[in-house]
């Protein structure tokens, strides 16, 4: 591999075993690869949103969110090659994880040699099929049209001028449409800090999507606040 970090392949370890997290990550530096680690499925979530990643390694027993739900949710939003690690070898887990969208499935214990290996076919895959799994630049619901590559947003025919946090807002909540997103994690993915309680920023760029929408003739109720929980595009 070139020793360009821009040509080496980056790789999210999620793992809550410390030692062997620490164990696959020193095997997979020392084979050129770029690693990230991460021990706790909310926050592999966030990582796995929010870096450009070639390769997710994703147990499924993890504290604060469950392999399986992280993938859920991934797969909603990125096509980032996911390779599954689980204790638990039964054949339904393994179906639950294909269903889901996980592209290839590891029981433990496994051999280095072995997960070296199956890395090193799915990248070839994958990466050669790299435009073949890019994320939408299109989102299309009823009246309502955003695209990515421009910033731009059509509501009833009629372009709606949004900052480009606005426009990530918006387009997260219609990404996931019907879904509460919590306020920390649209402040991870929109505004790219910590959420604080007493932050109103948030609020205020989603009154101000609102209001541009409802100008345009969409109901005020698409775009909700969910009281307790978060914001959801309906």
């Amino acid at each position: 591999m070139s020793s360009g970090t821009q040509s080496r392949p980056r790789i999210l370890i999620v793992e809550d075993d410390q030692t062997l997290s620490d164990q696959l990550s020193g095997l997979l530096t020392s084979k050129g690869y770029q690693v990230q680690q991460c021990f706790e499925g909310d926050q592999a979530l966030l990582d796995a949103l929010s870096l450009r990643l070639d390769l997710i390694l994703l147990d499924v027993l993890l504290p604060r969110m469950n392999g399986f739900d992280v993938l859920e949710r991934l797969r909603k939003t990125r096509q980032t090659p996911v390779m599954m690690l689980t204790a638990c070898g039964a054949e339904e887990e393994r179906i639950l994880g294909y269903q889901q969208g996980a592209d290839d499935y590891l029981p433990k214990p496994f051999s280095f040699t072995e997960l070296l290996l199956r890395i090193e076919a799915l990248l070839r895959r994958t990466l050669k099929a790299g435009d073949q799994r890019a994320d939408p630049t299109e989102l299309v619901v009823g009246n309502l049209t955003l695209n990515r590559a421009s910033l731009s947003v059509v509501c009833n025919g009629e372009a709606i001028c949004l900052t480009p946090i606005q426009f990530r807002l918006l387009w997260m909540l219609v990404l996931h449409q019907s879904e509460a997103l919590s306020k920390p994690y649209l402040y991870q993915v929109v505004l790219e800090k910590e959420f604080s309680r007493y932050d109103r920023s948030l609020d205020m760029h989603l009154s101000r999507v609102r209001r541009k929408l409802v100008e345009a003739g969409m109901a005020a109720d698409r775009l909700q606040t969910v009281h307790g929980r978060g914001y959801c595009f309906l």
